[in-house]
């Protein structure tokens, strides 16, 4: 985006505002929106310094948003009951209705312990500045709070905020960082013994599936800039979800996710169950024989079939219908290929995102089944927290909503970088096979990051 086009668009809402304050809105929840040209947004966001910056590209390519700063904060950090999150929930869906006003954010893996610093255990906010791209059209907004917030002091803090934008500047060339050191948890003899304890035949009959997870940390020589990785891993994996959260300078969680939790629009409902894995081919013939050898494969079409069963399950009771693809496809990432069933449902009137939440997070494919036993297990021995990896990240309104499942992260930090990776474990899983699944899921952001 030019910076005069940039800076006319700023003025613009500026003066927006400082005619708002002769005239009391009666909105809670205020939204001015212009539309502008395009801008890369990307770019646009690493170039500022207003917190939070948050990223969101939806797997379907047709919208992006970057936003800065907020208006509204929603954080538990410790201790959060289901009521609490549905009563704020609803409290802010009532405050932002027939507006096209989105809160951004997370909630985390295993509510029930802690989880890491300034992401909480859920946390969304209502940004301040917003740039939105549906297909090729752009927009700008700011968001005004006016239901906790004096009126005039603020339009002033918007103001500033709008005044403190900076235009977009190229990322810097991506630049590969030395490896110092390199640490997983659990390391392969522990996971070796996790996976055995899962597929022991009487541990197997009460909890037939355990996803279990590795974190791999890696100390390097340089600190990585989180959006540039971002769009470098968005570049090789182009049909997934990419999304970023940076609370402050120090921490930013990023996903190239290929999995959907939900995507809602009106009382329609979105789903799948993405579960199963193999590796791509060297070449389109090896290719098509992988995912041959897939779909053929008696362990990843059990595991798939759990995910799906317990999907139309969770489903049913907030439905009126529920539909599920009957034969897994193909769905193809860089370096990995998943088996993958679609899933509709028409949601009851009363149905709710966070009741959506609730049925569907965490999902077979990154818990396990039964949900209660297999979460029991990760946490009492998979040996570190996952935080928000594996958690449900998106945003939500009155008419829609979005959540992918944030597989396929990092969170990025000063002289360190944290990797995710699971492989669900079932009755016949190798732990060799299963430790080299994880490398292969590594491999896409490990290329970009590390000189080798």
């Amino acid at each position: 985006m030019p910076v005069h086009a940039q800076s006319e668009d700023l003025k613009s809402l500026i003066d927006q505002l400082i005619k708002l304050k002769q005239v009391p809105p009666t909105e809670p929840i205020l939204q001015l929106s212009l539309t502008t040209v395009s801008i890369p947004l990307i770019s646009w966001l690493a170039s500022q310094t207003q917190y939070p910056r948050i990223y969101w590209h939806g797997r379907d390519k047709l919208e992006e948003v970057a936003a800065i700063g907020a208006c509204k904060d929603i954080t538990f950090a410790t201790g959060v009951t289901d009521q609490q999150l549905a009563d704020t929930y609803e409290q802010q869906r009532a405050l932002s209705s027939n507006q096209d006003i989105r809160y951004y954010g997370g909630v985390a893996f295993d509510r029930s312990i802690a989880s890491w610093p300034e992401f909480g255990h859920c946390r969304f906010v209502l940004p301040r500045i917003e740039f939105r791209r549906s297909a090729t059209q752009f927009s700008l907004r700011v968001n005004l709070n006016f239901a906790d917030n004096d009126h005039l002091s603020e339009i002033d803090q918007a103001i500033a905020a709008l005044e403190a934008v900076m235009p977009a500047r190229p990322l810097a060339p991506p630049n590969k960082l030395a490896l110092l050191a390199r640490r997983d948890c659990p390391d392969f003899p522990r996971w070796q013994s996790l996976v055995e304890q899962v597929i022991e035949p009487e541990f197997n009959q009460h909890t037939p599936k355990v996803v279990l997870s590795r974190l791999t940390q890696l100390e390097v020589n340089d600190q990585a800039d989180p959006w540039m990785v971002l769009a470098c891993w968005q570049g090789r994996n182009p049909n997934s979800f990419q999304f970023g959260f940076q609370f402050s300078p120090e921490r930013t969680f990023i996903s190239c996710s290929p999995e959907r939790l939900f995507r809602r629009s009106q009382q329609e409902l979105f789903t799948e169950a993405l579960a199963g894995t193999t590796v791509r081919g060297l070449n389109q013939e090896e290719d098509i024989a992988l995912a041959n050898a897939l779909l053929e494969d008696n362990k990843n079409s059990i595991e798939n079939q759990l995910v799906r069963s317990h999907i139309v399950n969770a489903l049913t009771p907030l439905s009126h219908y529920v539909g599920a693809e009957e034969a897994a496809t193909i769905f193809k990432l860089t370096h990995i290929q998943h088996l993958h069933r679609a899933i509709r449902a028409e949601l009851k009137a009363e149905v709710n995102d966070f009741q959506l939440l609730q049925a569907l997070h965490p999902t077979p494919a990154v818990g396990g089944l039964p949900r209660d036993s297999a979460m029991r297990f990760i946490r009492e021995h998979e040996g570190y927290v996952r935080g928000w990896y594996a958690g449900a990240c998106g945003y939500f309104n009155c008419d829609e909503s979005e959540f992918s499942v944030a597989i396929r992260s990092a969170l990025i930090e000063p002289g360190r970088i944290n990797l995710f990776a699971g492989a669900g474990i079932i009755a016949g899983s190798d732990p060799e096979a299963e430790w080299q699944e994880l490398e292969n899921k590594l491999a896409t952001i490990m290329s970009i990051l590390i000189e080798l």
